[in-house]
């Protein structure tokens, strides 16, 4: 945080793997999209050294160079890693996409972290999803700083940014939010707006220059002196109220002038902590020049503030029985337990994955236990298996620098683990072990998909089977009522990268069809029918008449059939005929083809011929008379309900129940939340809510979350009814 000696440029870009944990420090960032931060990750990757002046690599990729798809797409949809090394220090900078349907691969780099950095747009805000993760972070204690960006902004204010963030984050108390540096801005260009040119520190009045291309530092003069002071007081008040040392107060109260080492170091302690959130500004650097503004106060943040991964405790561990199993923190000589954090599939080597070690050492070619992450829930394979490790290498763009281990507190790629998908753990196949999985949303947007062509067809399910290892976000459904292949994702922008991989990496092209709920049919009052089945044609022939009675049943009743027949006019050996056809029929439906449920069918009556009547004879009967009966009543269209949550901010509460009671939602009540959040409870048709994730989205400015699940089946009203019957009439 202070004005440190550094590393050269030329040497400190090559982040190999790391020796110990204590040189290790794992990052994430964390914004709305737009905010800047993979522009950030590449001014802090050339300020490291890490690429040359024209803003490459120095082993041959780009910074730039990601996946083609997010080029089309414009904007980050994937999590990427980029590690430099900042005064002997390799920094894992982990960057995660902003816009909210990519919020798995947040979680993801959330899990890999140690540390947070929030990045702020001076131009635009704090948005309300940036609060959530924010409060997230909060919850578990994750040290956090804030910088600000796109200062060079016409209406870009760095102390209103600034407040806001204080007000936004500090919570009930906005003095743990506080700026370390403030913004030099130089003279007023043609069009009336001052650049910023370098900043200001203030626990060591010092002023670095930026304004050439590289960090000067100088001392402050004239009007600058007076602009220090104030903040400076300020931010000194902030950090000893967090000092553990509480003697420091009264010296500093009583008019000592405390040590700026020990400020500093105060400082950096609390921010390891979690109970201090400085606040940065940073600009990316001029075309030719080699250091962005704030760059080198930031990795100085990062490495002396930022907790090393010793400091950050071991997500819950056990035994693949389910007992528990302790671990010392980080330790690079206890047994082995890794985790993947991201899985993605590369054109040359194959499939990656990206693991971060908790525990041991991870060593090329070393045989491992891959443990499951139990989301069979979502199309995904459940697995214990043994593999062997591919390469290690540490990732930098499309370049993969080859490393022969990786110790506890390190990420780095591993290449072809054909059978782990992100979640799983890595563990040693002599003690194997699982993690307890990180948190993930729910996927709520169904997308129904068709193959396009024959070829397609016969390579649909193993492409889907590799997107959906690739990302937990994502949920694969088989319906067996709609009989379609449903792919559940979190918002419309996820589904389109989700397709355009199927049939970028994979080759298969879909189409994406209207989506089915599961309805079903059920009789409204009691009707009869008569099936008879009766053809002559040479030799034998086939006849069965039987007479049924239907009756409708309490809902969840399912078929019930009653025999009541006489004096063996269906004989007994073809009363479970009729039985099976007319169960069959129930599975087809018959009004608009759907299953039939809460009946009872009663057989009455019925005929047979000694030589004629057979086992296929009686099903078919008793599917004739089940179509017979249906055809004189009134028959009902039962749609599934669903019981939806929502849990969004006080500000949003009355629209988002008035959009419910347009869905034909019924609310069952709302609670308070913490946060000034509201919890909505609300029983609405599955068929209103097959695009709620995005709309809810819109209604709430992307501040409220849902849950959903499946309470019953329920009448459907009768004007909806009719209107789905002409749909199945006209399709037919």
């Amino acid at each position: 945080m202070g004005d440190k000696a550094h590393t050269h440029p030329g040497a400190a870009g090559r982040a190999q793997a790391a020796d110990r944990p204590t040189s290790v420090r794992n990052v994430v960032l964390v914004g709305h999209s737009g905010s800047g931060k993979t522009t950030l990750v590449e001014a802090l990757a050339l300020t490291a050294g890490a690429v040359n002046r024209a803003g490459r690599v120095e082993d041959g990729g780009t910074v730039s160079d990601h996946d083609e798809i997010e080029h089309r797409q414009q904007r980050s949809v994937q999590l990427s890693l980029v590690p430099v090394e900042w005064n002997g220090i390799k920094v894992n900078l982990l960057d995660t996409p902003g816009y909210a349907d990519f919020v798995g691969e947040l979680r993801a780099g959330l899990r890999a972290a140690d540390a947070a950095l929030f990045v702020v747009s001076a131009a635009d805000g704090v948005d309300g999803s940036t609060r959530m993760v924010w409060d997230e972070c909060a919850a578990v204690g994750m040290p956090r700083a804030i910088v600000v960006t796109h200062l060079e902004a016409a209406r870009a204010d760095f102390e209103e940014m600034t407040r806001v963030c204080a007000e936004t984050f500090g919570g009930d108390d906005p003095d743990a939010v506080l700026p370390l540096y403030l913004p030099l801005r130089g003279p007023e260009g043609p069009d009336g707006h001052a650049p910023v040119t370098g900043l200001i520190g203030l626990l060591t009045r010092k002023l670095f220059d930026y304004s050439s291309g590289e960090r000067v530092a100088n001392e402050p003069v004239g009007d600058q002196v007076p602009l220090i002071e104030e903040a400076r007081g300020r931010l000194i008040e902030g950090i000893i109220s967090e000092s553990e040392d509480e003697t420091l107060m009264d010296r500093y109260l009583g008019g000592e002038d405390v040590d700026v080492r020990t400020l500093i170091d105060d400082a950096e302690r609390a921010v390891a902590r979690g109970v201090f959130f400085p606040v940065l500004a940073a600009a990316p650097a001029a075309p030719g020049a080699r250091q962005g503004l704030g760059t080198v106060e930031l990795l100085d943040l990062i490495t002396g503030g930022f907790p090393t991964p010793l400091e950050h405790g071991t997500p819950q561990v056990t035994t693949l029985d389910g007992r528990p199993r302790q671990l010392k923190p980080c330790d690079p000589d206890a047994p082995l337990v890794a985790e993947v954090v991201k899985t993605s599939s590369d054109p040359y080597v194959g499939r990656l994955s990206l693991v971060r070690v908790f525990s041991g050492t991870l060593r090329a070619d070393q045989t491992v236990h891959v443990s499951g992450h139990g989301l069979t829930d979502r199309g995904h394979e459940d697995h214990d298996v043994d593999e062997r490790v591919g390469a290690l290498s540490t990732p930098f763009g499309k370049v993969q620098r080859p490393v022969s281990h990786v110790i506890a507190g390190d990420l780095a790629c591993v290449a072809k683990l054909s059978r782990a998908e992100t979640g799983d753990t890595l563990s040693s196949k002599d003690d194997p072990l699982v993690m307890e999985p990180w948190e993930m949303p729910d996927p709520l947007l169904p997308q129904a998909i068709e193959a396009h062509s024959k070829a397609d067809e016969d390579k649909l399910s193993q492409g889907l089977s590799r997107l959906v290892a690739e990302d937990p976000t994502m949920r694969l459904e088989q319906n067996q009522d709609t009989h379609q292949v449903v792919l559940w994702c979190l918002g419309e922008a996820h589904a389109d990268v989700a397709l355009e991989r199927l049939r970028s990496r994979y080759g298969v092209q879909v189409d994406v069809v209207p989506h089915r709920v599961s309805l079903r049919e059920t009789f409204g009052g009691r009707a009869s029918g008569r099936g008879r089945h009766v053809k002559q044609s040479g030799g034998h022939g086939q006849f069965a008449i039987c007479e049924i009675e239907v009756e409708p049943l309490p809902n969840g009743s399912g078929i019930e059939f009653v025999d009541k027949v006489v004096g063996g006019a269906v004989p007994r050996q073809f009363v479970p005929s009729v039985e099976k056809g007319i169960r069959a029929q129930a599975r087809k439906g018959v009004a608009a083809g759907h299953p039939l449920v809460d009946v009872r069918v009663t057989l009455l009556d019925g005929k047979a011929h000694s030589m004629d009547s057979s086992d296929a004879a009686f099903q078919t009967a008793g599917a004739l008379a089940l179509r017979e009966a249906a055809a004189d009543a009134k028959i009902h269209l039962l749609e599934p309900v669903a019981e939806v949550s929502v849990l969004v901010g006080d500000d949003y509460v009355g629209t988002v129940m008035s959009d419910l009671s347009g869905r034909r939602g019924r609310v069952l009540g709302t609670e308070q939340s913490p946060g000034g959040r509201t919890l909505i409870r609300a029983e609405v048709p599955e068929i209103e809510i097959g695009r709620y994730a995005v709309d809810l989205r819109s209604l709430s400015h992307g501040t409220a979350r849902f849950s959903r699940r499946y309470v019953r089946h329920e009448p459907m009203p009768p004007q909806v009814a009719e209107r789905v019957k002409g749909e199945a009439r006209a399709a037919s």
